[in-house]
C-alpha cells in the first residue's frame, strides 16, 4: 500500500512541476487527474490550430468548464434564434500544452471529456483522435501511443456549434463540463466497469452485487487478485470479498461478487445515506489499480396496484423537469452550481427531477445522491425524425447505441436514479417504426441494467389518437404522459396493468394533477414543466399585455424574450408563488402562504400563455393602485384563513380540498400591513405578513456561502435585495447596480430574473428586477479575503466579505 501511495504522489508532483495546471487528483479515484486548468481558447476563424507548432500565445487563457455562448451578446441576429436564446454559437478552439512524467511510461493514458457541445474533434500532437457529435455524452480517447516523453504534448479540441438551429433550448458552446486524465496500468478496471445492484433489500439485511469488468491490455494472460471492501456512511467496514482472477490476453472479463450487509442504512430522499465500494486489483501483492464507487442501498418497485415503492414504502413523485443550464453561468457545469440546483429543488419541496432532455453532469447526479433527490435520467429529445434542421436526428442512426450505452454505464450506480427515459415527444410516435425503435432502445438499456424501468415522454399527436399510442406505451415499462394525465382513469380501464407518470404538466394545473396522483395508485407522480426557469425556448411561460405580440413561442419571434419563465423557481433562485402552492400540496413543511395578483393596467388586459400562471408577487407595495381592488391569494393547509389589513378584519374563507387549498380576497389597496392567518377550530394558529415598502434606499447582500475553496472552481451566490431606509424589501425597485470585487475572486456571472433584459450575463452591471439581482463569485487559485461591493446611484452601497481558503 505504501508503494502505491508513493507512486500516485510521484505522478501528481511530477505533473505539477511539468505543468502546474494538471495537478490535483479527483475525489473519485487517485488514477483520475484534473485537466481543467490552463487551456487557451479562441473563437476566431483559424487554420492548422491542431498542429503542435501552432502559435496560440495570443489566445485567451482560461480554466474549464467553459461556455463561450453565455459570454456573447444576446441579439436577434444570432443564428440560434429563440430556441437558443439568441446567443452566439459558431466554432471555437481549445489548446493545452503539457509534459508527461516518466512514471507514465508503460501506462495506459486516456483523456476523458464529460461533455463538449458539440461536434468536437480532439487532436493529440496533431493527430485526430475522432469526432464526437452529441454534446451531452461523456467520452474518452486513448493517448498512450501518441505521447512524447521528451518534449511538450499538445491537446487541441475543435468545437463546432455552427450548424444552427440544433436544439430547442439553450445548449451553450464549448468544453462546458470537466476534463480529466485517466492513468492506469495495462491491467485495470475498465472505464465505467463497476456495476452495483441490490437484488435483495430488507431493513435487516441487504445483498450487494458488484460486477467488475477487468481489462487486460497486455499480450499475455494475467493472474490478479480482485478485492472489494464496502464502507458505510460513517466510513465503517460493511463487508468485503476477495477473489483470484485470470484474464486472457487482450481481453476484458466481468467478475461478480456478492456481499451481505446486516442492518443496512437505506437510501431515500429523507435519509440519503451512501456506501462506498473500494475495489483493488493486486498482482504479486502490489496494488495495480484502485477505484472507489459510491452507491446506495435501496429497493424500488413499480406496480399498478401499489404505485412506486421505495424500500417497501409507497412514494408519490412531486417532480420537476430541468434543462442543463446554470442561468448566468450558461452551460458551464461547475460542481457548486450543479449542487445548488439540487438544493433549490429540495427547498422548493420537489422529491424528483427529470433531466430533460439529455444526460446531466456527474456533479448533478452526485448531488442528487448526496442530498436525496430522485432522478429520471433521459437520453434524447428525438430519434430518427428531427424537430430542428441540425438536431440529434441526423446522428441517431449511427450514434444512438454509443450515446445510450454511455449514459447507462456512466450513471447506473447512482441510487437517486429510479427511471431511465429514452426519449421525449418523439416526432414519429404514431408510426410502427417508433414502436420498433422504442423496443430497440429498451432492449439496449436492459442489456446493461435491469434494475430500473424504462419510459419516454409521449404526447398526443392529434385529438383522436391517444389510444392509438397504446403499442408505443406497451414497449415501455412505464407510460410517460406529457400533458395528458386527465386520460389516466379511462386509460386504466382500457390497460389496467399500465403504470403511469406524467412526464410534463402545465404549472397552472398543479391542483388537478396533485389530486389525480393522490387518488390513483397506478399514477406514480407528476413532473411539472418546469422546476426552474432556463435560457432558450424564449417566451414559454410568459404573460403579456393586450397590444403585445400574442401567442406562443413557436408562433412568433418574441425577442427580447430570451428564456423561459415557466419554472417554479426563477433564474436567480427565487421561489415564485406557484412553487409555494405546489410544495403546500405535496408536503407538510409549508402550510400558509400569501401573494397578490398583479392588477391589470388601465385599458389593458393581462393575457397568459399555455405554460404561464398569472403574475403574482409577494408584495403589498402598489402605489399606482390606491383604492383599487387587489386580488389577494392565500394558499393554506388550514381549514380556514382570515385576512387583516392594518389590523382591521377583512374576511374569513375556507381553504379545504374543496377549494383547492386556496382562497382569494378582493381588497381595496391601502398602504400598510396585510396579514393572513391560518385558522383551525376557530383558533388562529399561524400568520404571514406583507408590508408596504418605502422608496429604495439601501442595498442588502446575502451570500449562500461566505467561505469557498481557492481551487479556481468554487462559487458563492450572492443575492442582492434593495430595501427602503428601514431595511424593508422594495419589490418594485429596478435600480442599475454596479459590481466591484477586490481580492482573489472573479465575477463569474450576474443576473436578474427578467427574461426580457438582454444585458450581458458576464458583465459588472445589471438592473434589479422586482427588487432583486444576483452575482456569482468564483474563486481563483489563491487564498485570501474577497470583498464584493454593490453600488447604485442614490442608494447606500452594500459590501460583503467572502473568504477563499486552501
Amino acid at each position: 500500500m505504501k508503494s502505491f501511495y508513493k507512486f500516485i504522489i510521484a505522478i501528481i508532483l511530477t505533473v505539477a512541476v511539468a505543468d502546474a495546471n494538471t495537478a490535483g487528483a479527483q475525489n473519485a479515484s487517485r488514477r483520475s487527474i484534473s485537466f481543467d486548468t490552463g487551456w487557451r481558447f479562441t473563437k476566431d476563424s483559424v487554420t492548422s490550430a491542431e498542429k503542435p507548432a501552432f502559435d496560440d500565445c495570443k489566445w485567451r487563457m482560461l480554466d474549464l468548464p467553459h461556455d463561450w455562448s453565455i459570454e456573447g451578446e444576446i441579439s436577434p441576429k444570432n443564428p440560434t434564434g429563440g430556441e437558443g436564446g439568441y446567443f452566439p454559437a459558431g466554432i471555437g478552439w481549445y489548446r493545452k500544452s503539457f509534459k508527461v512524467p516518466d512514471e507514465w511510461k508503460g501506462k495506459k493514458v486516456s483523456i476523458y471529456f464529460e461533455g463538449v457541445y458539440m461536434n468536437s474533434e480532439v487532436f493529440i500532437n496533431g493527430k485526430s483522435l475522432g469526432i464526437y457529435p452529441y454534446g451531452y455524452s461523456s467520452f474518452s480517447y486513448d493517448l498512450s501511443s501518441y505521447l512524447d516523453f521528451n518534449g511538450e504534448n499538445v491537446i487541441t479540441v475543435r468545437v463546432d456549434n455552427s450548424q444552427q438551429v440544433n436544439s430547442r433550448w439553450y445548449s451553450g458552446s464549448g468544453i462546458y463540463r470537466h476534463v480529466r486524465m485517466i492513468v492506469t496500468d495495462a491491467v485495470h478496471v475498465a472505464q465505467w466497469g463497476v456495476a452495483i445492484n441490490n437484488p435483495d433489500v430488507t431493513s435487516r439485511k441487504a445483498t450487494v452485487q458488484i460486477k467488475t469488468s477487468i481489462k487486460n491490455e497486455t499480450g499475455s494472460p494475467q493472474r490478479i487478485v480482485l478485492s472489494t471492501r464496502l464502507l458505510d456512511a460513517n466510513a465503517k467496514d460493511a463487508g468485503s470479498s476477495q477473489i483470484n482472477v485470470e484474464v486472457a490476453a487482450n481481453s476484458q472479463k466481468e467478475i461478480e461478487q456478492t456481499i451481505a450487509i446486516t442492518d443496512p442504512q437505506l437510501w431515500s430522499p429523507e435519509t440519503p445515506r451512501l456506501y462506498q465500494a473500494q475495489i483493488q486489483l493486486s498482482q504479486n501483492k502490489n496494488i495495480i489499480d484502485e477505484t472507489k464507487t459510491n452507491f446506495g442501498v435501496r429497493s424500488i418497485k413499480f406496480t399498478a396496484e401499489k404505485g412506486f415503492q421505495l424500500n417497501g414504502k409507497q412514494i408519490k413523485i412531486n417532480g420537476g423537469c430541468m434543462h442543463h443550464d446554470n442561468g448566468c453561468l450558461g452551460a458551464a457545469a461547475f460542481d457548486r452550481a450543479e449542487e445548488r440546483k439540487v438544493e433549490l429543488l429540495k427547498k422548493a419541496g420537489f422529491n424528483a427531477v427529470r433531466t430533460s432532455h439529455n444526460p446531466p453532469s456527474e456533479a448533478f447526479l452526485n448531488a442528487c445522491d448526496r442530498l436525496g433527490l430522485l432522478v429520471m435520467d433521459e437520453a434524447f429529445d428525438c430519434w430518427r425524425a428531427g424537430k430542428k434542421k441540425y438536431d440529434y436526428a441526423q446522428y441517431f442512426e449511427h450514434w444512438w447505441r454509443r450515446d445510450l450505452d454511455a449514459m447507462i454505464l456512466r450513471d447506473r450506480n447512482h441510487p437517486s436514479i429510479i427511471i431511465w427515459s429514452i426519449g421525449n415527444e418523439i416526432v414519429e410516435r404514431g408510426s410502427s417504426q417508433a414502436v420498433e425503435t422504442a423496443k430497440m432502445l429498451v432492449n439496449a438499456v436492459r442489456q446493461i441494467d435491469t434494475s430500473r424501468p424504462v419510459t419516454s415522454a409521449i404526447v398526443q399527436t392529434n385529438e383522436d389518437d391517444w389510444a392509438n399510442l397504446d403499442p408505443l406505451m406497451a414497449a415501455h415499462d412505464i407510460g410517460g404522459y406529457n400533458y395528458h394525465l386527465s386520460s389516466a382513469p379511462s386509460d386504466h380501464q382500457r390497460v389496467p396493468s399500465r403504470v403511469i407518470v406524467q412526464t410534463e404538466s402545465y404549472p397552472k394545473d398543479a391542483f388537478i394533477n396533485w389530486e389525480l396522483v393522490q387518488n390513483h395508485n397506478y399514477i406514480i407522480g407528476d413532473f411539472v414543466w418546469t422546476a426552474a426557469d432556463y435560457l432558450g425556448e424564449s417566451g414559454i411561460g410568459r404573460w403579456y399585455y393586450s397590444g403585445d405580440t400574442p401567442g406562443e413561442h413557436w408562433e412568433h419571434d418574441l425577442f427580447p424574450w430570451h428564456g423561459a419563465y415557466c419554472g417554479d423557481i426563477d433564474l436567480i433562485g427565487w421561489r415564485k408563488p406557484i412553487s409555494h402552492y405546489r410544495n403546500l400540496l405535496y408536503n407538510d413543511s409549508e402550510k400558509l402562504y400569501m401573494a397578490v395578483r398583479e392588477p391589470k393596467p388601465d385599458s389593458l388586459d393581462i393575457k397568459t400563455t399555455w405554460w404561464a400562471v398569472w403574475p403574482t408577487w409577494e408584495s403589498w407595495t402598489w402605489p399606482a393602485s390606491i383604492g383599487k381592488n387587489m386580488q389577494v391569494e392565500i394558499y393554506s393547509k388550514y381549514p380556514r384563513v382570515r385576512l387583516y389589513l392594518n389590523d382591521k378584519f377583512i374576511d374569513e374563507k375556507p381553504t379545504t380540498n374543496k377549494q383547492g387549498y386556496k382562497a382569494e380576497f378582493a381588497v381595496p389597496y391601502s398602504p400598510g400591513q396585510l396579514k393572513a392567518v391560518g385558522v383551525d377550530n376557530n383558533k388562529e394558529i399561524e400568520s404571514t405578513i406583507l408590508k408596504t415598502s418605502g422608496n429604495p434606499a439601501k442595498i442588502q447582500l446575502t451570500a449562500d456561502r461566505k467561505e469557498i475553496t481557492a481551487d479556481g472552481q468554487d462559487l458563492s451566490y450572492v443575492t442582492i435585495e434593495i430595501t427602503d431606509k428601514d431595511g424593508l424589501f422594495q419589490p418594485n425597485a429596478a435600480n442599475r447596480l454596479h459590481f466591484d470585487i477586490d481580492g482573489p475572486g472573479t465575477i463569474a456571472g450576474v443576473a436578474n430574473a427578467d427574461m426580457t433584459d438582454t444585458d450581458s450575463y458576464t458583465g459588472n452591471t445589471r438592473k434589479a428586477w422586482h427588487g432583486r439581482a444576483l452575482v456569482v463569485i468564483k474563486s481563483t487559485h489563491s487564498a485570501g479575503d474577497i470583498k464584493l461591493t454593490v453600488s447604485s446611484d442614490r442608494l447606500s452601497a452594500g459590501t460583503l466579505n467572502i473568504k477563499a481558503t486552501e
